[in-house]
């Protein structure tokens, strides 16, 4: 089931408990607030009705009007009192005998009276006992309030089915009420779900053109919150991909072109000296090709391995603290043969107090020492006579810049100085800063390089102090 289907019925399932439970408990709500109100009325009218009688009761004989007095009893003077409609008043002396009542009598199974008979028609005792009338009432749900008077007692009674009528009217108007609340909360939350779902689903279909290795293809979906956050982590990683597949894709053409330049050499004077084109010193000089070419193509496959490896094994990279200092002044001393050769000077110039202090960083000794040495030879391919290597320590980073005298990085190569192949006039295999750069940023160091403002080429390098 589609995920806009499964919030749509959960929705509704909850609307249908929600609205059940609150329907139910306002039944229960306005029943009991509607029988408490006709209890409190027959309380007021008794009150009333009693407070009257109370009055008048040493004055004269006193009658509700439409009473109808027993045969005993002396044609009283008649009184008007007020009386709810629906509500049945019977007086009974201090015996509990009826003695008066007005409005239709109840219809009691008890007394077999099934019409709206007068009181005094029920047969014997039962017509003017109180109790019994009272017996009945409540069998038959009626509310009774009862109240003292001079003469005895006053008694008024209602129906329940006068109130349960007008609570199940209302409850019925508030059912509509509900239902077509529902209705329009059901409609919006339709309306709603699908805004929400749609950025999931525009997602899903870039996703399929991840699958499908269509990196560049992939969209940005515009969503608000958690979606809005995944989309777009989803499209820079697409962008990532993208990066990768076209560096892959170049690393092997270039990968290729490189690998099959020495070989070419390599074949083609193998076969010259098989087939005795070369002969003497030409031979001789075909074997040096040869094995320059050997050695080249060894160098190459060993910086490809190096790299495949810097990308994709964790176990190659043994990281302990290092010092700085210790780590340039083992790079000069390796690379002094090659700056002798050339005829080179190599300065060390110390900031922040970093001979002193002697800052570490966390690293692989042997891989920050092949990263210092690529980038120091690259130094001297290009110098005039002067290479400066600078050691900084502040704010918890080390910092190390090398900068040469000579003629300085083309503008057109900076941006992609770091990548795998891209070599300047003199470069050899492409790949020794592109190696630097990955051993710089395993060890969590960052590596930039630009031009020196009095010329030359500046590659700096920065690492997190070690603890």
């Amino acid at each position: 089931m589609k995920l806009l289907h499964q919030i749509n019925l959960a929705f509704g399932l909850l609307l249908v408990v929600v609205l059940g439970v609150t329907a139910v408990t306002i039944h229960y709500v306005l029943m009991d607030h509607f029988i408490n109100a006709q209890k409190q009325e027959l309380r007021t009218l008794g009150s009333s009705m009693a407070s009257t009688f109370s009055r008048q009761a040493a004055v004269k004989p006193l009658m509700v009007k439409g009473w109808t007095a027993s045969a005993s009893t002396p044609e009283p003077e008649k009184l008007t009192v007020a009386a709810l409609k629906g509500v049945e008043v019977y007086v009974a002396d201090a015996a509990g005998k009826v003695v008066q009542k007005n409005g239709p009598s109840i219809g009691f199974a008890q007394a077999g009276l099934a019409d709206a008979a007068a009181i005094n028609a029920l047969p014997g005792e039962a017509a003017t006992d109180l109790k019994t009338i009272t017996a009945a009432a409540k069998s038959s749900n009626y509310i009774i309030n009862t109240s003292v008077i001079p003469q005895g007692t006053l008694t008024l009674m209602t129906p329940l089915s006068k109130v349960k009528a007008v609570e199940q009217d209302l409850f019925f108007r508030l059912l509509i009420v509900l239902a077509v609340g529902g209705a329009l909360a059901v409609g919006l939350s339709l309306l709603i779900t699908r805004k929400l779902i749609r950025p999931l689903m525009e997602l899903r279909d870039e996703l399929k053109k991840v699958r499908e290795r269509k990196f560049g293809a992939v969209g940005l979906v515009r969503a608000g919150g958690e979606i809005g956050a995944v989309a777009q982590t989803v499209h820079e990683l697409a962008g990532e991909l993208e990066r990768h597949n076209r560096t892959q894709k170049l690393f092997f053409q270039n990968a290729s072109h490189e690998l099959k330049t020495p070989l070419m050499s390599i074949a083609g004077y193998a076969e010259g000296i098989r087939d005795g084109v070369f002969e003497g010193e030409s031979s001789r000089k075909g074997l040096d090709i040869i094995l320059s070419e050997s050695g080249r193509l060894t160098k190459l496959v060993t910086e490809m391995t190096l790299l495949a490896k810097l990308d994709s094994e964790e176990d190659i990279f043994h990281a302990a603290p290092v010092s700085a200092v210790e780590i340039v002044a083992e790079t000069i001393e390796r690379i002094n043969p090659l700056l002798a050769a050339r005829g080179l000077e190599l300065r060390t110039v110390y900031t922040g107090g970093a001979e002193e202090r002697r800052p570490t960083v966390s690293a692989d000794r042997d891989k920050l020492l092949q990263a210092l040495l690529n980038i120091v030879s690259n130094a001297a391919r290009y110098a005039k006579r002067v290479i400066v290597i600078e050691i900084g320590a502040e704010d918890g980073h080390v910092s190390l810049a090398v900068a040469d005298d000579g003629k300085g990085f083309p503008d057109s190569l900076l941006p992609h100085l770091f990548h795998r192949f891209v070599k300047g006039k003199d470069g050899e295999t492409g790949l020794g800063l592109a190696i630097s750069r990955a051993i710089v940023e395993r060890c969590g160091g960052r590596i930039a390089a630009r031009n020196g403002a009095a010329g030359g080429a500046v590659i700096s390098l920065r690492f997190p102090q070690a603890a």
